[in-house]
């Protein structure tokens, strides 16, 4: 049976202060959730099993319900019972021009091991793992920072333009545009890296980099999003058979809210919402395929897996090249104000 292991390495725990005060005369344009306070922990905790994660669920993505906040896929996650589904959903990042980089689960030493997602200036690595609406293995192309706003690529996410004023779009169906190029993508519902029908991923200069940079873990807000899934018994893969009714939410933690979306089977065709491309994009990305169809998709897999990783890596290196030059020009541009 898969374990939980304790460990000596202290993981982060955090507190989060209570509310920001409203700077007179000042308008934000983006919220921000507020900046975790580190607390040292006693023991740390390491999550690992002897299993791999179920694939991971087809669902479409609730609307953006607030400008500025960025998405964040659903995972499974491990607790006494087994493998859980954590539903994606949508979050204030801590600071502005900070993304969220996914946790994924990777084998190591004969165990499938979680590493935590956190937030930073760059997404870093995540395993190769597939997770839709933006994540598509390598990098995020959901959403972009330009000065002090988010703004959307519509073409795989899901915004309100009543609400989300900030857009552009730049998707081509079944494959990832960066910077205006397409780029083929392995697509399948794999959630694992390493191991026997894993992705064969393995960080880029460019991942190796952002380590350094500086992070924040998840914020008060996400941690009980987490605390939330654990405790609800219908979201664990042993009752639902890893197609959860509870997918995704509009707001962490509205697990039983308006716009909760449940995943839908497999083998199911995807209908776009009206208005939107999010949900064709999802299903592209996540077409049927069981972890037994993955491990025998032929010797090409790790080839084909290859050159679309080193063509999109190369891509997401120019495109945050671009990214970080606009960036400093608008830094400039504050200054001279």
């Amino acid at each position: 049976m898969p374990t939980r292991i304790k460990v000596c390495a202290p993981p982060f725990a955090f507190a989060v202060s209570g509310v920001l005060a409203m700077l007179a005369g000042c308008t934000a344009q983006v919220r921000v959730a507020p900046p975790p306070v580190y607390v040292e922990p006693a023991v740390g905790v390491e999550v690992r099993a002897e299993v791999p994660p179920p694939p991971l669920p087809v669902y479409e993505q609730p609307p953006c319900p607030i400008e500025g906040w960025i998405w964040t896929p659903g995972y499974w996650h491990w607790g006494p019972a087994g493998y859980y589904w954590v539903p994606g959903t949508w979050v204030a990042p801590p600071r502005v021009g900070f993304l969220w980089t996914p946790g994924y689960w990777g084998f190591a030493s004969g165990a499938y091991v979680w590493h935590p997602g956190y937030w930073g200036p760059h997404v870093g690595f995540y395993g190769g793992v597939n997770y839709g609406f933006g994540y598509v293995g390598i990098g995020f192309v959901g959403a972009r920072w330009v000065g002090n706003r988010l703004a959307y690529n519509q073409a795989v996410t899901n915004v309100n333009t009543t609400i989300v004023h900030n857009t552009y779009n730049e998707t081509v169906i079944n494959k990832t545009v960066i910077n205006t190029t397409t780029v083929n993508v392995i697509n399948n519902r794999v959630s694992y890296n390493g191991g026997a029908g894993g992705t064969i991923a393995v960080p880029t200069p460019q991942e190796r980099r952002y380590v350094n940079e500086a992070h924040l873990p998840p914020t008060a807000e996400q941690h009980q999003h987490l605390q939330e899934a654990a405790k609800n018994p219908t979201l664990q893969a042993s009752a639902n058979g890893g197609h959860p009714a509870i997918a995704a939410t509009p707001k962490p933690g509205a697990f039983h809210a308006t716009g909760v979306v449940a995943a839908r089977p497999p083998t199911s065709a995807a209908q776009p919402a009206a208005g939107h491309a999010a949900a064709q994009a999802e299903t592209e990305n996540h077409p049927a395929m069981t972890h037994a169809e993955n491990h025998a998709g032929g010797a090409s897999r790790p080839a084909e897996e290859n050159a679309a990783q080193h063509k999109l890596a190369k891509k997401q290196e120019d495109y945050e090249k671009q990214e970080d030059k606009e960036r400093e020009g608008h830094r400039r541009e504050d200054e001279g104000r």
